[in-house]
């Protein structure tokens, strides 16, 4: 793992969180997107080294609405920057650590992800980030 590269805060609307954001940052939202296998659209601000990845849900039944219904807006995960993905997924798997996908999948930001169960990790969702190229 090399960095983090982006903390994820899930939130009920990004038209009114977006302006909160960019008022709390000094900057503007640098990329939106919707990632529609995940159910979720996405916006991302960068200060500094560091981006925030905004989350909100486009259906009920999305793991967005499901966190947001049970423990309300927050930090929802905490995403590292790793050069070999699957690479990383053997040696956590190998580790005890659970994953919740077998293969790496297209991320927003263009990424490739894959997400540690937070069970396996003092319950907070991990998820792992190599750039797709």
């Amino acid at each position: 793992m090399q960095k983090i590269e982006h903390i994820g805060i899930a939130v009920k609307s990004l038209a009114a969180s977006n302006p909160l954001f960019e008022a709390l940052l000094g900057v503007p939202c640098y990329k939106e997107e919707e990632v529609s296998s995940e159910g979720v659209k996405t916006s991302f601000f960068k200060n500094g080294p560091n981006k925030i990845e905004l989350l909100e849900a486009t259906h009920p039944d999305s793991p967005i609405a499901k966190f947001i219904e049970k423990k309300g807006e927050g930090i929802h995960h905490i995403a590292f920057d790793v050069t070999d993905i699957e690479a990383e997924m053997k040696r956590l798997a190998a580790a005890g650590f659970i994953l919740l996908n077998e293969q790496p999948k297209r991320g927003a930001d263009n990424k490739l992800v894959v997400f540690l169960h937070p069970k396996s990790t003092n319950g907070v969702l991990i998820e792992l980030c190599q750039d797709a190229g």
